[in-house]
């Protein structure tokens, strides 16, 4: 096999994690000093008291729906309701009109993040259940807040609004700024969907922009006159599609026209699409891009047309890589609710979709869990998930998940050991071409 040629075999998607298999008897010798059973008590009772108003503001998003970056409702209600609670919050955080902040402190001590989002997708609504999210962030940062304030523990929340998770923008931006790197020790956030994934793969994803020109001419007229730019766009379609057989299962390519021609009678001499590129790692990704622009380069030769393109200007989505240590910590407060998780070796063989948090995840160690919203018929990104997402189940679920999210922030303040073993499973799974 010569060097140009791919690996027959497909590696294992999943990073091999460092942390030794039987995790959960680590967990239970937690140098915690304060009794741990009083903790998860103080946190599920600080949601309790604020669930009708996580309720309202989720049913108020829901009813709102706002593409990525124009979350402008969202960010108002959200960030009003946190300085009532008395965080600190600052609005329009990071040079972005829907970004935000809200931060609360006691004593010294590690520093806990936790994410909403609060997008929604065009024509369809909260698809991705981002309402749900939004609430989720609030309830983990109220909790933390009552731990501190009630002195069980020490040390700082933050909870991030981060804007345009659907375009791969918000966090991105934030990271950049290091946000994440230089105000939290660890970052966490949940999912809704239709199965429950501690540890479940998020894949790397690169977006690019194909432009092709031609010449116009009279359809039926003259049309050898005309180069069509329409052809060449169909001809990196056909490209692309029959390159997929030839790429790794694990790999994802889709696309849509965005523009072909405004009327049948002309050659198009201009048309634009929008293709993501999809794989497990970076390096996948990586591995695909050239071969994509391959196929652009293709249909300009055999079109005639000229060629374009452009890959998006704040770089790669990167793949998200789950703390296996948080999330055991995750799983065993689910599992006293009644959840059963996939092994970890089966999530990994789970493809999943993009997400920004992808970015944060190699910036600090992170956990972005999967929960059920109770509709194992419905997929992300449709009519129906959306639907889903308002429902009083859905809502139901995002609260018995954030208070298995938030008992995973208040071990990182609580235990060195934990922290310990949490940091260590970064240090040694993240790439450094990652950081």
């Amino acid at each position: 096999m010569s060097s140009s040629q791919e690996s027959s075999t497909i590696p294992p998607p999943a990073y091999t994690s460092s942390v030794p298999d039987n995790i959960q008897s680590a967990l239970q010798c937690l140098d915690v000093k304060s009794d741990m059973a009083q903790v998860e008590r103080v946190l599920c009772e600080a949601i309790d008291e604020v669930s009708n108003e996580l309720h309202e503001i989720s049913r108020d998003l829901h009813e709102h729906p706002e593409t990525s970056m124009q979350e402008h409702h969202a960010h108002e209600i959200l960030t009003d309701y946190l300085e009532k609670k008395g965080f600190a919050v600052t609005r329009k955080a990071y040079d972005m009109d829907t970004a935000f902040t809200a931060e609360f402190s006691k004593g010294e001590g590690r520093r806990v993040g936790f994410c909403s989002e609060y997008d929604a997708l065009p024509n369809i609504g909260h698809g991705c259940g981002h309402n749900c999210i939004a609430i989720s962030g609030l309830a983990c940062a109220i909790a933390i807040k009552k731990l501190l304030e009630q002195g069980l523990a020490t040390g700082k929340v933050v909870l991030f609004g981060t804007p345009g998770e659907e375009r791969f923008v918000g966090k991105i931006v934030m990271m950049k700024k290091k946000a994440f790197e230089d105000n939290v020790d660890v970052c966490l956030m949940i999912h809704p969907s239709a199965h429950d994934l501690n540890v479940g793969p998020m894949t790397a994803v690169q977006d690019v922009t194909v432009e092709f020109r031609g010449k116009p001419s009279h359809a039926g007229q003259c049309p050898w006159e005309g180069i069509n730019a329409l052809d060449a766009m169909l001809q990196a379609w056909t490209n692309i599609s029959m390159l997929r057989q030839q790429i790794k299962p694990t790999d994802r390519i889709h696309g849509i026209i965005q523009e072909g021609g405004t009327t049948p009678n002309v050659i198009v001499d201009y048309s634009k699409a929008l293709f993501y590129v999809r794989g497990y790692r970076v390096s996948d990704v990586k591995r695909l891009m050239e071969k994509v622009e391959n196929c652009f380069k293709a249909a300009s030769v055999a079109t005639a047309c000229e060629v374009t393109w452009k890959w998006r200007d704040l770089g790669m989505v990167h793949d998200v890589m789950q703390n296996s240590v948080m999330g055991e910590m995750y799983a065993s407060f689910m599992r006293k609710e009644g959840v059963v998780f996939p092994h970890p070796a089966e999530q990994t063989a789970m493809l999943g979709g993009s997400t920004d948090f992808g970015n944060v995840s190699s910036s600090v160690p992170s956990l972005h869990p999967l929960y059920s919203m109770n509709c194992t018929t419905a997929a992300n990104h449709t009519t129906d998930f959306a639907a889903a997402a308002g429902t009083k189940e859905a809502f139901d679920a995002t609260i018995r998940a954030s208070k298995a999210l938030v008992v995973v922030g208040a071990a990182v303040l609580l235990s060195q050991t934990f922290y310990d073993a949490v940091r260590k499973e970064f240090e040694t799974k993240v790439p450094k071409e990652y950081r």
